[in-house]
């Protein structure tokens, strides 16, 4: 009986020690990159055993690191990659369908719990940011009326797709300003000079265009006026064959070798196709206050490569100083004084603390490459399209079941965290979402069924707006079975009111 007693113990401690470990890991994997740099700059405030490399030893560091995982890239080199990464796509794609647009994740249709999470500090529209930056121009009465008109005209990318024509007709009939589509446009080039460049563009072309003059004005680009005058002349003399990729052919009537004519395209990829996009719906939202822990890149063949953002994380290693001196003092223990065993235990510990820090910091990165890993091979469709629609029911289960690891690890990974993609950045929450199984077996996702939801009411006749029973039989037809109740329960969360609300 004292045996086993002993034994229980004996074990009990052992797990003590175990659990420390898989703490720290835990406590690691569940930081966003932010946090783990303010994290890691306190360990080593606390713990004088534990450095950064220096730029030799880190670069050492990365090529083990390939050779570990051969699929992840540097971080510095797939930020390059991402930032000549063909964003375009999109856009091109879009023209002459105007009406449709690539979701980027914004919050819009968020639940309250989503929205607490993504804000981060005093929110600030996207149109309010616009209009703080009208009150620095020399502006009459109705000229910044009309100005701020326009802004509240633009769509959510920051293009005006709603012609000046309309525009003046909106005035004079609603808010007795009778002004020509000419002075509108003198107004409208006011409102083009504003930040982001391209904000009122009225077409992608023009978009692109405005973008380009704006770093032939400032010169802060690292392009030469010589590229910017080939970028302007390509969007504005061969934008046909710019919307087709025909490349060969842009190269070819610009008579550019092959390395001019892929520095030209680099460049031209780094244009923003959605300036309005880029600012965010919220100051607290918006992608520039973001910092993304994964980016995910995605090439014209379908192709998706993921790497972890290293962002301001430094590189770490056990001080070779107290390496060197924890070997002085074990090489000659039993010459050591009481005072020199003290420091001894206390350079030991040191050092211990150090590497199961630095242990704790290559499980975290392992453990997010897994996750990331498993996350686009289960939503590849969405990665290589964008299509919200083509998201597929995914659970925490789901990925823990990919990667082997625990519903515990993959909630904390899934936390606070966000991928840069080619479509937008996104919370890692936005890929997981409930289904269910048709009689027929089909496996139907929830986010499809909401897409298709908002499209019906989108599309309904604004006089005689569908009730919650005919919006389920609509979506029965479209191959969606959901019951009445499930279509409430959807439109409430999507914040779309009912059908009398949604009378014009």
């Amino acid at each position: 009986m004292q045996s086993q007693i002993q034994e229980q113990k004996q074990e009990q401690k052992l797990q003590q020690s175990i659990s420390q470990q898989q703490l720290l890991q835990a406590q690691l994997v569940e930081l966003p990159i932010q946090q783990l740099a303010e994290r890691i700059e306190t360990e080593m405030h606390d713990n004088p055993a534990l450095e950064s490399m220096g730029e030799e030893d880190a670069l050492d560091w990365h090529n083990d690191a390939a050779d570990e995982a051969p699929q992840e890239e540097d971080y510095d080199a797939q930020r390059e990659r991402e930032e000549r990464n063909d964003a375009l796509d999109a856009a091109l794609e879009g023209i002459g369908r105007d009406d449709e647009d690539l979701p980027v994740y914004q919050g819009g249709h968020s639940t309250a719990d989503d929205h607490e999470e993504m804000v981060y500090g005093d929110t600030l529209s996207f149109y309010d940011q616009l209009l703080e930056q009208v009150g620095e121009l020399d502006l009459d009465d109705q000229q910044r009326y009309v100005m701020e008109y326009l802004i509240r005209s633009l769509d959510d990318d920051g293009l005006l797709r709603v012609s000046l024509h309309a525009i003046a007709d909106e005035l004079a009939i609603y808010h007795n300003i009778d002004l020509t589509t000419e002075q509108l446009e003198t107004i409208l080039h006011q409102l083009q000079q504003l930040d982001p460049p391209g904000i009122g563009a009225r077409s992608l072309q023009e978009c692109l265009l405005l973008q380009i003059d704006r770093m032939a004005q400032e010169r802060n680009s690292q392009a030469s006026a010589t590229l910017i005058g080939l970028m302007h002349e390509t969007i504005a003399n061969h934008f046909d064959e710019f919307t087709k990729k025909h490349w060969d052919k842009i190269q070819q009537s610009l008579g550019l070798n092959d390395l001019q004519a892929e520095t030209l395209m680099g460049e031209l990829r780094r244009l923003n196709p959605k300036p309005g996009a880029s600012m965010g719906e919220t100051v607290g939202r918006s992608l520039q206050q973001i910092t993304p822990d994964f980016i995910v890149d995605t090439q014209d063949d379908g192709t998706v490569t993921m790497a972890l953002n290293s962002g301001d994380v430094p590189h770490l290693q056990v001080s070779q100083s107290f390496a060197d001196l924890l070997k002085t003092y074990q090489s000659n223990k039993d010459g050591l004084s009481r005072q020199m065993k003290e420091a001894l235990l206390y350079t030991k510990q040191k050092v211990d603390a150090a590497q199961s820090f630095i242990d704790a910091i290559q499980t975290r990165r392992r453990t997010l490459t897994l996750t990331m890993k498993a996350i686009i091979h289960l939503q590849h469709r969405f990665f290589e399209e964008g299509d919200e629609s083509l998201l597929r029911p995914m659970i925490l289960k789901d990925v823990a079941e990919q990667t082997g690891l625990d519903l515990s690890t993959i909630s904390r990974v899934s936390n606070a965290k966000y991928v840069q993609t080619r479509w937008g950045t996104f919370p890692l929450k936005f890929f997981f979402s409930d289904g269910f199984v048709t009689e027929s077996g089909e496996e139907l996702s929830t986010r499809e069924i909401k897409a298709a939801l908002r499209e019906l009411i989108e599309a309904e006749d604004k006089r005689k707006p569908m009730s919650d029973d005919a919006l389920s039989d609509a979506l029965k037809q479209k191959g969606y079975p959901v019951a009445r109740r499930t279509v409430a329960k959807y439109r409430e969360q999507m914040g779309l009111p009912v059908a009398r609300l949604r009378k014009n």
